[in-house]
């Protein structure tokens, strides 16, 4: 089983971004789109970044590489091949955002044993902001110790990181009419969402079902920025669906207790 620590980390790092600079930059702003099956968006970039995930990711640790523009079939052959040690690759989380322009779209990279991720690098290349985390040893935004800023305030004042779509039951209903929190907003990029709350950015985070690669680097990240996270079908995140996993997740402790007392209460 490999060692894994900062040269990696640092290695990955530097993968990702001249895969952005190489792939992702130069077709932003000038790249056609098509649909999948399930109506999302994917353009020759979102193609052309994993392609060069894949081929770079084995050479830094030797194990195969999953990504979101797979077969579903291929993805969940990979997920039962890869326990001992596994790539998640978004090769661009926020493709709507790219395609039309908003720079609020990142390259997400997680390396996962048994199912749970020990390293995780999420880039932002309009903001040049690389988020990252080693299992252990804390998350980073370009070298700055996350969260950023300390920040704890009541949930009456919290600016929370909500995607309505996949949220279950009642639940959209109650956030629209009696939601605890003072401000909402979304981003269209799941990964971002993980990293601006663990940033102190967003102070909560809501989504109905994310993929595997919305959320295996920005839980981690979270994590290590002494976050904590739930589901909510679940009161143990990592014992919700793999494939459509709903998160719930705070940076501060006692928002999070409150936030998911909320969420159960209301869904």
């Amino acid at each position: 089983m490999p060692d894994i620590g900062w040269n990696t980390l640092e290695e990955v790092m530097a993968a990702v971004r001249l895969i952005a600079q190489q792939e992702v930059m130069p077709r932003f702003l000038n790249v056609a789109f098509a649909r999948k099956d399930d109506g999302t968006m994917f353009t020759e970039a979102d193609l052309a970044s994993q392609e060069g995930l894949k081929r770079v990711l084995p050479t830094i640790i030797d194990a195969p590489v999953l990504g979101e523009e797979m077969t579903e079939a291929e993805q969940e052959a990979l997920w039962e091949s890869g326990k001992d040690g596994l790539w998640c690759v978004d090769p661009i989380d926020g493709t709507t955002n790219f395609v039309h322009g908003l720079p609020l779209f990142a390259i997400s990279v997680a390396y996962l044993r048994h199912g749970r991720p020990v390293l995780g690098v999420i880039y932002n290349p309009c903001a040049d902001e690389m988020f990252c985390a080693l299992q252990g040893h804390g998350a980073y935004m370009n070298g700055n110790r996350l969260p950023l800023k300390p920040h704890s305030p009541p949930m009456s004042e919290a600016v929370a990181g909500v995607e309505l779509k996949w949220l279950p039951g009642k639940l959209p209903a109650r956030l629209m009419t009696v939601s605890p929190y003072g401000s909402q907003r979304n981003l269209g990029a799941s990964t971002l969402d993980w990293c601006w709350v663990a940033a102190g950015r967003f102070d909560v985070i809501l989504h109905g079902g994310q993929r595997l690669w919305d959320y295996a680097a920005g839980s981690l990240i979270l994590l290590e920025a002494g976050g904590r996270l739930g589901s909510i079908h679940h009161p143990d995140f990592w014992q919700d669906n793999i494939w459509r996993r709903s998160a719930v997740a705070a940076l501060n402790p006692v928002l999070f207790e409150q936030w998911q007392g909320w969420v159960q209460f209301n869904k």
